[in-house]
């Protein structure tokens, strides 16, 4: 087996009843949602969940990958220290990831772990599908943490996490941890800027037409101004879903916090050789590299 399906959520705190208080009534699409995704894992079975979380341990030239047996995480930081999320690691998966990485010359493995604890990007969606029905005693994770790499780097990162669930014929879901723009509102924490909606309504867009090298092309500055979270984190899996047929489906999208909450789910329906978006990826920035040249004095 392989992917199995993919899915983008975000990862705010505030979305659980314990840290909201009632808050989180305010985001109910977003919970709608989110319930909605983890129901249709639970339904696959998947005998590994693949999560990367953009606060995961970062390195600038490294792709971390989670070592150990197990891991746990609570919200003591956001004053609920009473949930908490235990899960077993797909070890195989690790080992070989890491060995496929070491001898592609990706930058990816165990090494320069700082803190083991699960990160709330990740626990939020474990939190979901545990209460979903998943059990984590039978169903592995992968945790991986993002980097300041290419998207290029991100991408084939997803190749070879595709190619660790076919070597090891492991049913896997993908999920995508991240949230969109941090500047939607001027009254939200991070203030209003006009690129933070633009930076929304692209991703959204590219994501639910499985635009994905768009995606993997957009301009540096409008992203960096929108104070974007998991846009490595979609690349990631655009290159999980290399070759594949999908049918991708926006399930809801809010900015009520004035932090961009993205949901939508991605079914895998065998392979697409005309999906080779990374191949199209080099193909694009060498044409464009060759434009500019062009231009040069």
């Amino acid at each position: 087996m392989s992917i199995l399906a993919a899915a983008v959520v975000p990862h705010p705190p505030i979305i659980l009843p314990e840290v909201g208080h009632g808050e989180e009534k305010k985001i109910q699409d977003t919970i709608d949602a989110y319930c909605e995704v983890a129901n249709r894992v639970a339904k696959l079975k998947p005998d590994t969940l693949v999560i990367t979380s953009p606060h995961s341990i970062l390195y600038a030239d490294y792709f971390h990958i989670s070592p150990g047996k197990s891991a746990s995480g609570n919200f003591a930081n956001f004053r609920a220290p009473q949930v908490k999320v235990t899960v077993n690691y797909d070890t195989e998966f690790v080992s070989t990831l890491s060995d496929l990485a070491a001898s592609s010359e990706i930058y990816a493995g165990t090494l320069g772990e700082r803190n083991a604890a699960l990160d709330h990007g990740t626990l939020i969606p474990l939190r979901f599908m545990e209460q979903a029905g998943i059990d984590f005693n039978e169903t592995k994770i992968v945790r991986i943490g993002l980097s300041g790499l290419s998207a290029s780097d991100h991408y084939k990162l997803g190749q070879l996490i595709s190619e660790t669930a076919d070597k090891l014929n492991r049913r896997v879901v993908y999920i995508a941890s991240g949230d969109l723009s941090h500047k939607l509102k001027s009254d939200g924490p991070y203030g209003f800027i006009e690129e933070g909606p633009i930076f929304d309504k692209k991703v959204m867009e590219y994501i639910a037409a499985g635009d994905f090298l768009s995606m993997l092309r957009m301009d540096n500055t409008l992203c960096k101004k929108a104070a974007e979270c998991g846009l490595r984190s979609f690349w990631i899996m655009s290159g999980a879903l290399d070759r594949k047929a999908v049918k991708c489906e926006q399930l809801s999208y809010e900015g009520t916090f004035g932090v961009g909450y993205g949901i939508a789910w991605i079914d895998i329906n065998g392979e697409d050789e005309n999906r080779n978006i990374g191949d199209q990826l080099i193909e694009a920035n060498q044409k464009a590299l060759a434009e500019l040249k062009s231009k040069e004095d």
